[in-house]
């Protein structure tokens, strides 16, 4: 345990990047606390079966890099707020960091002897945080009624060893923002976005003659292919656009392929033409589009959070899209998600975590958090076709349904971090496609022999 705590903290130090936006919106943040609670009979219903013991006091520690963060304390505390007045049996204590310290600070914790009992967090800390044994099967924790309302589909993204390690809170492709605005200025329809890499160009090329109102080039497309693990998964996405792979159903490598090599093609494409900021992290993209300096870009959907942080406005000209489709792909894209994991420390524990699980990921709950504070796709059946959505997402309805489920390993991040060298070869330092392809190979599969 301690060995693969060990690894894994080395590799967790380079998880640092934008994979939750911060910045404090415009909207007021709408607690739980406010909402109509839930009633007492169906808390019970939907809890697992107490076991003895159960109503004694417990508090559990629940990691949440969040609270940090601008636009979100008051949801998160609100949450504890609202759970702990339903359950006063129950205390929520919250173990925080900064978004690129949690992780260590939970493996730390760990290594001292005082375990984490629920993780807030991102998708891609999963396999880690199961090898190094710090997360176990949601089943072991939830009822399995309630997980019958999650989308198979992306529940399944969580699995390893075919069961899953995380829970969903809300889910999001890798969506296309563009700015209606200077799509008017081009002389495009702001209402008929590109579909396909093809038409991408076409506009991009009009696109990139622009400059904003205060003489500064437009770039036309961002895709981030900066050194951190964040953006390697986007560019993973954008692999699956084209109909790539990166990782075989077994974990090896699987780059052999047209779709792969379409993908990076195209980003050294971008580069050549001016039309992708080169280097760019999400935060540098987000900034860029707030500031009218960029027409299109890749990002998750709470992206629109960082966006509308920098410029309010930004709601008056932001539009979204389904991933583009290149080659033979079909615009599939890799699945992102803020999840729930959990560390297994006694019945007591475990039903707790279970019982804020239920309270928590629920339309009475996040409804108002999805529409103002994070834009994003509901991972549970009972909560499709809310109201309450961010408009914002309105073109990219549809985009979680067709996504494809990356293989997890152990390994995952250092191959996204390795993804991004790829991109910086073929962009920043204009090495020749199949010859980033095969030093990247090489770097690949000595990863996955560690």
């Amino acid at each position: 345990m301690k060995k693969r705590l060990l690894a894994l903290a080395m590799a967790s130090v380079m998880v640092i990047g934008t994979g939750c936006s911060s910045g404090k919106t415009d909207a007021p943040a709408t607690t739980p606390a406010q909402t109509e609670a839930k009633t007492e009979s169906k808390a019970e219903t939907d809890a697992p079966k107490e076991t003895e013991g159960s109503m004694e006091p417990v508090t559990i520690k629940v990691a949440n890099y969040a609270l940090l963060e601008q636009g979100y304390e008051a949801f998160w505390n609100g949450v504890k707020t609202g759970f702990e007045a339903e359950n006063p049996n129950i205390t929520i204590e919250w173990v925080t960091a900064p978004y690129g310290e949690i992780v260590n600070q939970v493996i730390n914790m760990a290594g001292g002897g005082d375990r984490i009992d629920m993780i807030f967090g991102e998708i891609g800390w999963v396999p880690g945080l199961a090898d190094a044994g710090l997360t176990v099967p949601v089943t072991d924790v939830l009822p399995a009624d309630y997980l019958a309302d999650f989308y198979p589909a992306i529940l399944d993204s969580f699995n390893i060893d075919g069961q899953p390690y995380g829970l969903p809170m809300y889910v999001s492709p890798y969506v296309l923002y563009y700015n209606t605005e200077l799509f008017e200025q081009a002389g495009l329809d702001p209402a008929a976005p590109p579909t396909t890499y093809d038409e991408m160009l076409e506009y991009a090329e009009k696109l990139s003659k622009l400059k904003d109102s205060n003489g500064n080039p437009v770039y036309a497309f961002g895709q981030t292919t900066a050194s951190v693990p964040v953006s390697g998964s986007s560019i993973n996405g954008m692999i699956f656009n084209f109909g790539g792979t990166l990782l075989a159903d077994d974990g090896t490598l699987s780059v052999d392929n047209q779709g792969f090599k379409d993908a990076i093609t195209m980003l050294k494409t971008l580069d050549e033409k001016g039309y992708n900021p080169q280097n760019a992290k999400l935060k540098d993209l987000r900034n860029l589009f707030a500031l009218g300096q960029l027409a299109m870009y890749y990002d998750q959907s709470w992206g629109f959070n960082g966006i509308q942080s920098i410029n309010p406005d930004a709601k008056n000209f932001t539009a979204s899209a389904k991933p583009l489709s290149g080659g033979a792909g079909k615009g599939q894209s890799i699945l992102q998600a803020h999840c729930l994991m959990y560390a297994d420390n006694g019945d007591a524990q475990r039903e707790a975590c279970s019982k804020l699980t239920q309270y928590l990921v629920t339309s009475e709950v996040l409804n108002d958090y999805l529409a103002n504070i994070t834009p994003a796709y509901p991972a549970k059946k009972d909560m499709e076709g809310s109201e309450n959505m961010n408009p914002v997402l309105a073109g990219a309805a549809g985009s979680a349904e067709n996504v494809t489920a990356q293989v997890f390993v152990p390994q995952i991040n250092d191959l996204n971090l390795e993804l991004c060298t790829l991109a910086q070869s073929v962009t920043v330092s204009g090495k020749d496609v199949d010859a980033a392809i095969a030093d990247f190979k090489k770097a690949a599969e000595a990863i996955l022999e560690q």
